[in-house]
């Protein structure tokens, strides 16, 4: 299964989520980034329609699957700054 962090971090004056490096936009406040995060995390554990994909690996060699829309990550939220709130 795979798993998907976000992490809760001060951003750009102010605060934000990020995954794998990439930040979200700038919330004000913490509170604000933390909600944003949760929605974020919700919205990736709606089952999606199955479907026939495509692709193609590192080597060029084209692959076929039918990807089960019920399969959804494990998601955490990580928050280091909670007590630190700014």
């Amino acid at each position: 299964m795979t798993k998907i962090t976000y992490e809760v971090v001060p951003h750009d004056g102010g605060w934000a989520y990020r995954m794998n490096g990439a930040y979200s936009e700038t919330f004000f406040t913490h509170d604000e980034a933390v909600e944003a995060a949760r929605i974020v995390a919700s919205e990736q554990q709606l089952a999606g329609d199955g479907e026939e994909i495509s692709y193609q690996d590192e080597k060029g060699v084209w692959h076929h699957e039918f990807a089960d829309g019920e399969d959804r990550p494990e998601i955490e939220i990580v928050d280091r700054f909670a007590d630190k709130k700014g």
